[in-house]
């Protein structure tokens, strides 16, 4: 229960009315002063202040939404104030024009470098200057790129080695089972 005299209305749900309601509602209303105009057509005193009424509602209806229109279009043109008397260049309000991408890669192809940060004209200075780096280190003409060739070069000859060690060691057991078996042939054939 809320205190003292008036309740808050805040936490209070909304309920808004339904544009279909609102229409029914106005063509029930309409539909209510026709009846009353034709079943009053005695007093004329009061079918006229109802036609007068209807009369003074329609054209009410009709000054607002012509007023609403011609205030929309009058604020575009007229301006309140001083405003429309100094123009002020605000570049955040200031609505941007689409621009077409051919205009843009032109504009984009006949930017000169000078105009370039100094930030950006490092950037784009060691990108190059890495991307040379690694051509010539591709082509072998860099002390790494030489020292990692040499490197390679060792290592493929102590594999080459091991293989060749490998082999030998390989073919070394196979004659030893050769000559074990051909002993032990020997030796069964002499009992």
């Amino acid at each position: 229960m809320p205190r003292g005299k008036w309740t808050n209305h805040k936490g209070r749900s909304r309920k808004f009315t339904n544009p279909e309601e609102l229409e029914e509602q106005r063509k029930r209303e309409e539909q209510e002063r026709r009846w009353k105009k034709n079943n009053r057509g005695d007093d004329e005193s009061s079918s006229e202040e109802e036609k007068s009424a209807t009369k003074g509602d329609k054209s009410n209806s009709e000054d607002e939404s012509e007023s609403d229109s011609e205030s929309d279009e009058d604020s575009d043109d007229k301006k309140k104030g001083v405003a429309g008397l100094i123009q002020i260049e605000n570049p955040n309000r200031r609505q941007l024009k689409a621009k077409k991408l051919a205009t843009l890669n032109e504009t984009l192809e006949t930017a000169e470098p000078s105009q370039l940060s100094r930030r950006e004209r490092e950037e784009l200075e060691r990108q190059r200057k890495k991307i040379h780096y690694q051509k010539l280190q591709a082509e072998g003409k860099t002390e790494e790129a030489r020292a990692d060739l040499a490197r390679l070069a060792i290592i493929k000859q102590q594999r080459a080695e091991a293989a060749k060690k490998r082999d030998d060691e390989k073919k070394e057991k196979e004659l030893a089972k050769i000559q074990k078996s051909a002993e032990m042939q020997k030796a069964l054939g002499k009992q």
